[in-house]
């Protein structure tokens, strides 16, 4: 074999090796989906991460709250009294505002909401001044799924640990695969950060040192079979398919 033949050998397995790791993560979620059209749409997800090359941006540390459907938001004129009024926010993001009219609210925080309700009502007061005060909103809360004796969402009150949660959650069923459990964590509106846990190896060495600390809005996910490499990363929607009991 002279040198030529075996450089262009060579060129050809590099090449097939990288289409094999570029792609093998893409066929994995696939094979976690349930029907041909979700998988479909799971591939969707992952080639558009993949041509994305994106990760979600960082964090801010300790983000304020962002407002949500359902809310009751108190909202005062200290100089203006005939304005005050409590709304709560509407299925589509808006309420309502006397002497202004609807107004979107969803996603924003109280600070950005007080600031744009000067602008609204810049057009009918003087310099209004504003105060914004959440008098009931979404608790802070974590999900619990999978093989868990009782899942579902429940209240995070203080400092909560995995190995906690799936406790309050009635422990594992017989069927869990406690050494892969998935901690699932938003990073922004469209992307979760996804962690796997050890909780078996953790409980077995007695040592919760490393048991990591819920945040609100966490999602636990007990399988029960092994799952394969995951993405550090992946798009919200794509969560679904973790959650469908044909990808355990």
């Amino acid at each position: 074999m002279n040198s030529m033949t075996k450089v262009l050998r060579i060129g050809v397995a590099v090449i097939w090796a990288s289409g094999v790791w570029a792609f093998g993560g893409q066929e994995r979620h696939t094979r976690l989906a349930a029907s041909t059209g979700q998988q479909q749409t799971n591939a969707g997800l992952v080639a558009a991460w993949e041509k994305d090359a994106g990760r979600p941006a960082l964090q801010r540390r300790n983000p304020r709250y962002q407002i949500e459907y359902g809310d009751v938001i108190e909202l005062n004129f200290p100089f203006t009294s005939e304005f005050n009024q409590t709304v709560t926010v509407q299925p589509d993001g808006y309420i309502n505002l006397i002497g202004a009219g609807d107004l979107h609210v969803e996603g924003q925080t109280t600070p950005e909401l007080r600031d744009r309700l000067r602008e609204v009502y810049g057009s009918i007061l003087h310099d209004p001044v504003i105060t914004v005060t959440l008098k009931e909103f979404e608790k802070p809360y974590f999900v619990a799924a999978g093989e868990v004796t009782r899942p579902g969402k429940y209240d995070l009150r203080g400092f909560t640990t995995a190995t906690q949660a799936v406790a309050m959650a009635g422990g594992f069923n017989d069927t869990a695969k406690h050494s892969e459990v998935l901690l699932f964590r938003r990073t922004s509106n469209n992307w979760v950060e996804v962690k796997k846990l050890n909780l078996k190896k953790l409980l077995h060495a007695e040592n919760l040192s490393e048991d990591v600390a819920l945040q609100p809005g966490d999602m636990l996910v007990v399988p029960k079979s092994t799952i394969g490499k995951i993405r550090r990363y992946l798009p919200s929607q794509a969560v679904s398919m973790y959650l469908n009991p044909a990808g355990f």
